[in-house]
């Protein structure tokens, strides 16, 4: 049987009638899709968007640098040649075994619109580069154009900040929004400070959380998994959901890209950089970087910053493998702080108040001392992290994932699937089935029939294509799948009007 509720659409035929029905859907909300500077550029932004961006050089070095290498070695043979280039010829320059590569190479260059299609003398086609983005890149490959306002000159630095400092600010910064998404964002201390509303704003438009009548703002399924990323694709996707906001900011997309990039692929930690020259969006830019933790500046109104550790590389999938954050959390965290036992205790090796945090999203804490917290997996602990959107494969997940190292030799030992006691894991599972006991199905209600015929002979119709989702035959009452509402309609009017 589905559950499901009448909503206002109400349609009516012959001796029939029908209220359609708006469920939710059974699959519940979407995982978190973490998109990388391509994925990014091809769903999200309109071959017109693209072609503003590229006026932009630091924009068409950063798509450069992010292509296949293939594609890199394409653009490089054609940036200097005014005329389309044959695809046959682009064909003849890669051997026969890296085709499958090559044509990659080509699709990921034409869903960039980096280069298109034309037409030569003699009917054959042929791709030239964007007039726009080849502009760029020869800029920022040979150089000239107009001057970076960040590279402006500025005098030494009076108290300079160095790159522990840096790391520190940067990871204190961002630890705030982390600590706000699992509720400890009231804390007293340095790490617990407020997040302004434009964050909070973010964190509510990329679904990471969500507003609550009863618990206002709560963290989401997908907040959830953001906090099982590493650093760098957490202030990436966070920055994407930003962007996604500048237009909304009266905050032009492109100049924060740019800016970005320029942050990302040409600035030096530990070395100042100067605002001066930059205009008001890009100044309101700024301060929204420095809040996050990307940037560092004494003062708003100061013409200096210093770019942070998590301003670096942040868009470069490989620059992260070989990045590293001065940050003793993500260190414990490498090498697993937590030990489940077959009682459902679990105990957490650390004196971070965010793991601790996080661990409260599941379980119930009980003990707490300076590098240990006790806590036990309850039913009402799971079944209250279930209902803010978390799932038992979440919960076994981030166990798993952070678990001892101890724990992991005793898996290695008895060839065990997982590191966590069997009991433990089905346990989580089977307190998330007794919340998943109804199907939702989104469909049609068919009732008031004027006689059982009628009934009967439009529920058959409906069983025979199987789109019947539930019917009772005692109140002559039924439902349709939505796809099936129009077949079931069309065989109603052919059946009325026969007269049968």
């Amino acid at each position: 049987m589905a559950d499901t509720k009448s909503g206002s659409g109400r349609h009516s035929a012959a001796g029939g009638s029908g209220n359609t029905v708006l469920s939710p859907l059974g699959q519940g909300p979407a995982n978190l899709e973490c998109k990388d500077f391509q994925e990014y550029l091809r769903t999200r932004q309109t071959p017109e968007s693209l072609e503003k961006l590229y006026n932009y050089p630091p924009i068409c070095l950063a798509v450069f640098r992010e292509l296949p290498e293939i594609a890199r070695q394409f653009i490089i043979r054609i940036l200097f040649v005014d005329q389309p280039v044959p695809q046959a010829v682009v064909t003849s320059w890669g051997a026969q075994r890296c085709a499958k590569e090559q044509a990659e190479a080509t699709s990921c260059l034409t869903a960039l619109n980096v280069w298109r299609v034309t037409a030569i003398p003699g009917g054959l086609s042929a791709w030239e580069l964007s007039p726009t983005f080849k502009k760029s890149v020869r800029q920022v490959l040979l150089g000239g154009g107009k001057p970076w306002p960040m590279t402006n000159t500025l005098d030494k630095d009076s108290k300079p900040r160095d790159i522990a400092f840096l790391d520190t600010y940067a990871m204190s910064r961002w630890r705030c929004v982390l600590h706000y998404m699992v509720g400890t964002g009231n804390r007293s201390g340095t790490d617990a400070e407020a997040i302004s509303p434009d964050a909070v704003r973010i964190l509510l438009h990329a679904n990471l959380m969500k507003r609550d009548e009863r618990d206002g703002i709560t963290i989401t399924r997908q907040g959830f998994q953001f906090l099982l990323l590493d650093t760098r694709a957490q202030v990436w996707h966070f920055m994407l959901q930003y962007l996604d906001t500048c237009e909304e900011r009266g905050i032009s997309l492109p100049e924060c890209l740019s800016m970005l990039f320029q942050l990302t692929q040409f600035s030096t930690l530990g070395r100042d950089y100067s605002s001066e020259g930059m205009n008001n969006q890009m100044l309101t830019f700024l301060q929204h970087l420095r809040e996050f933790g990307l940037v560092f500046q004494r003062k708003r109104k100061e013409g200096r910053f210093y770019p942070t550790r998590l301003a670096l590389n942040v868009t470069s999938k490989e620059a992260a493998a070989t990045a590293s954050v001065a940050m003793d959390e993500e260190a414990t965290q490498d090498c697993g702080y937590i030990v489940v036992e077959t009682n459902y205790r679990v105990y957490a090796y650390t004196d971070s108040p965010l793991q601790v945090a996080v661990l409260g999203l599941f379980t119930e804490l009980l003990y707490r001392f300076p590098n240990l917290v006790v806590g036990v997996l309850t039913r009402d602990s799971v079944r209250q992290a279930l209902r803010g959107g978390i799932t038992a494969e979440q919960i076994v997940s981030y166990l798993e994932q952070y678990a001892h190292p101890n724990m992991r030799m005793v898996e290695s030992a008895i060839h065990s699937k997982s590191c966590l006691p069997p009991t433990v894991v089905d346990q989580i599972k089977l307190w998330e089935l007794e919340r998943n006991r109804f199907t939702y199905t989104e469909g049609v209600l068919y009732n008031q029939f004027l006689s059982h015929t009628d009934f009967v002979t439009l529920r058959d119709y409906a069983q025979s294509i199987h789109m019947l989702v539930w019917q009772n035959e005692r109140t002559r009452t039924m439902v349709v799948q939505k796809n099936g509402h129009d077949d079931v309609k069309r065989y109603w009017k052919k059946y009325s009007k026969s007269g049968v």
